[in-house]
């Protein structure tokens, strides 16, 4: 989580979605620098407004707007059962080696305990606001990441350039259509979020 002052601007960072590269050139030009451990870095919807957000409000000045980038429901899921097929991943309880992305989302679909490789939470359930607050007030989709970075270099006044980090290796995520529908069905509101997604001017 980034925050910046001037703009009145703070980045949530959300897994898997591009967040990593922003925070990289982002992070000397902000004045609030939430990383390293994951949960510190992924701070929640709600963690933010619960534990944060007070303290921002005794800094004079408007009120902060929140932005996220989210990405489409079934690449955030083959983004991370690519991230767990790499090879640094064998023999770990969460590697996704040797098992199929069909596989892979069924485990994730399952109603009972998952296994730890399929055991991921939801895009919707990252960005959904503690009791009496709202969402986001902006939203990007990933797919179109240079409108995040065009709004935020509008934002701060500086030009910026992402390099490419944490990129998952590739991997087939083809589904059977039944697979898929469930799946969608299941993510209803992860694929609502992302297609509200928008380019709200600075």
């Amino acid at each position: 989580m980034l925050g910046f002052v001037a703009p009145r601007l703070v980045l949530l960072s959300v897994p898997k979605t591009g967040t990593t590269a922003l925070e990289d050139v982002l992070a000397p030009r902000a004045q609030i620098v939430l990383r390293a451990r994951p949960e510190i870095k992924h701070l929640t919807m709600r963690q933010y407004q619960n534990s944060i957000l007070p303290l921002l409000k005794t800094i004079p000045g408007a009120p902060f707007r929140v932005m996220a980038v989210i990405r489409e429901p079934v690449s955030w899921l083959g983004s991370w059962y690519r991230y767990r097929a790499r090879p640094q991943q064998a023999g770990k309880p969460n590697s996704t080696i040797g098992i199929s992305f069909e596989r892979f989302v069924e485990d994730y679909l399952s109603e009972g305990e998952r296994p730890p490789y399929a055991a991921l939470g939801r895009q919707s359930l990252f960005l959904r606001p503690a009791a009496g607050h709202p969402g986001p007030d902006l939203l990007f989709r990933y797919e179109q990441l240079d409108h995040a970075v065009r709004f935020l270099g509008q934002a701060l006044d500086t030009r910026l350039e992402l390099p490419r980090v944490n990129v998952s290796p590739p991997g087939d995520l083809t589904l059977p259509a039944p697979t898929a529908e469930r799946l969608r069905a299941a993510l209803a509101e992860d694929y609502a979020l992302w297609e509200s997604a928008g380019r709200p001017d600075p």
